[in-house]
């Protein structure tokens, strides 16, 4: 599904025109970017969870020609289901 999809599923399902539906979609998304640049993690009961996890700097390896490279330490997103979505999927 992608993001056209997921408008017209949300806006099927709530009686909302495509537009509207859209601005909800953006104003979710956004709020969950929000939260997560400002440190937060955010939790939807029965979906999921997004969090930022910090990544150490290490040396990694030029693929092209092997030499070493210092790879500078960073926070990454990173998401988890739900026990409710896992059994769903299971």
């Amino acid at each position: 599904m992608n993001r056209s999809e997921l408008i017209e599923h949300v806006a099927g399902e709530t009686e909302l025109s495509k537009a509207a539906a859209g601005r909800a979609l953006d104003a979710v998304l956004g709020g969950i970017q929000q939260a997560l640049k400002a440190g937060d993690s955010v939790s939807l009961v029965g979906f999921g969870n997004f969090s930022i996890a910090k990544r150490a700097a290490r040396v990694g390896r030029n693929p092209s020609n092997g030499e070493p490279v210092k790879i500078k330490a960073k926070k990454v997103p990173k998401f988890a289901f739900s026990s409710v979505v896992k059994k769903a999927l299971a």
